[in-house]
């Protein structure tokens, strides 16, 4: 069983929950600004999905440490600068507004995904020089 695509397949799913959730359920309930970070959210987590995506088709074909690598790090992303994401924007509502930790953790997540980037392209820079 490929995992990763069942994961990418629970992301893919959880994103569009969380989209229709944040644009019927709590827009009314939030400030235009707080639904734009929760919407910031959905669009990381969409877009980093779908990479998870392409990664667990690659690497039936593939396998690399370094792909692998890099889908830890791209849902360590989607977890960390999505999930903070959803949080912040939601906070007033679910009683998070005190918890002063959530503000970092969105970089971290950031970072995550840039580690993720630089993996990839590192794989791709590689994987070309053995084909020559």
């Amino acid at each position: 069983m490929n995992k990763t695509l069942m994961y990418a397949a629970i992301s893919g799913f959880l994103a569009v929950a969380l989209g229709a959730f944040g644009a019927h359920g709590i827009k009314p309930h939030i400030q235009p600004d707080q639904y734009e970070v929760f919407q910031t959210g959905v669009l990381y987590h969409f877009i980093h999905t779908l990479v998870l995506l392409m990664l667990g088709l690659t690497l039936i074909h593939t396998p690399s440490p370094l792909i692998k690598w890099a889908i830890r790090l791209y849902s360590a992303g989607i977890i960390l600068f999505s999930g903070s994401l959803y949080l912040l924007a939601t906070r007033a509502l679910t009683g998070w507004d005190k918890i002063s930790f959530l503000g970092p953790v969105t970089p971290l997540g950031g970072l995550c995904f840039l580690a993720a980037w630089g993996l990839l392209a590192w794989y791709a820079i590689s994987a070309n020089r053995v084909s020559k």
